[in-house]
């Protein structure tokens, strides 16, 4: 079965390039199934700016709800299944839409960075700890396409252990993934 993917457009680009829409999806993302009274709590927030950011946010296509659930006082909103991708290059010559590439860009960034900084900070267990990597490797010289070619086969090996663990001590695992190239010094 196929996993449904969308691609990130200009018009939805900048519906989603703020940083306060931006950790509303992260909370749905990583969480599942919030109320704006929830996600408000989460993140500090008046259930009122919540509410306006998640409409957007729906008008975009990148959170739904969850119809099934909830009151028409309480609305559940949750991230619909699939893949969301975005291909920078595709706005690299748009002057109206890298302003919201460079928002998104920097704060997906920042988010990236402060997972890290959330684990090494918390106390896990030696089994946990011996489990985590913090790697890199800094010996590779590629070709765009054989870029291309690592990037997939790594979300190959990545997919093949996504979905839900019934698993005694199974707990939600971040792998975060960074390639890129460098220009020397």
């Amino acid at each position: 079965m196929d996993t449904p993917m969308r691609r990130i457009d200009a018009r939805s680009l900048r519906g989603l390039a703020h940083p306060l829409r931006m950790r509303i999806l992260e909370a749905l993302e990583l969480d599942g199934p919030l109320t704006s009274t929830g996600l408000s709590a989460r993140l500090g927030e008046s259930t009122g700016t919540i509410s306006w950011h998640l409409r957007l946010l729906a008008e975009h296509g990148y959170i739904e709800e969850e119809a099934d659930r909830g009151t028409k006082r309480e609305r559940w909103w949750r991230v619909p299944r699939g893949a969301t991708v975005l291909n920078p290059a595709d706005f690299r010559d748009d002057p109206e839409t890298s302003g919201a590439l460079k928002v998104y860009l920097e704060d997906l960034v920042e988010r990236y960075y402060n997972r890290v900084r959330r684990y090494v900070a918390e106390n896990w267990s030696g089994e946990w700890q011996h489990a985590a990597a913090l790697s890199d490797w800094r010996d590779l010289k590629l070709t765009p396409e054989k870029l291309v070619a690592l990037n997939e086969e790594l979300q190959a090996t990545i997919e093949r252990y996504t979905g839900d663990s019934d698993e005694e001590g199974a707990m939600p695992v971040i792998v975060q993934l960074q390639s890129f190239p460098r220009r020397p010094a």
